[in-house]
């Protein structure tokens, strides 16, 4: 069973810095994608950025810069973390972790392997 478990948002003020961490359990990670993804509220889901099994990363132009994403593997386990510099309000949302995450129609969750998601606040 694939297990996906979140940790490290929070509420920080305008240019803090939060780091997200993801440790996915329960398959082996050979091909596809780990990811971050968020949805801001009232909006569409998005992805954040994500890496590959190729170490290929990707980031949404509005995050390039800002944010990076970090993937290790440890006991069969992968780890998948996102170091947040320079937050903006717009970065406000619940931001969820996903193996091979698929967003559909705005939504997050469509398909892949998706955790609870954790809550990340930017106040100006």
């Amino acid at each position: 069973e694939v297990q996906v478990v979140e940790s490290g948002g929070g509420s920080v003020q305008v240019g803090g810095s939060l780091r997200l961490s993801c440790t996915v359990s329960g398959f082996v990670f050979d091909d596809g994608s780990l990811g971050w993804y968020r949805q801001p509220p009232g909006d569409m889901c998005e992805l954040v950025s994500l890496v590959n099994t190729h170490d290929e990363i990707i980031y949404t132009l509005a995050v390039k810069g800002r944010f990076t994403i970090y993937h290790s593997q440890d006991n069969g386990k992968n780890k998948v973390e996102l170091q947040m510099n320079n937050l903006k309000p717009e970065d406000t949302g619940v931001y969820y972790c996903a193996e091979d995450g698929i967003v559909d129609g705005g939504r997050c969750d469509m398909g892949g392997y998706w955790g609870p998601g954790t809550q990340v606040t930017v106040s100006s």
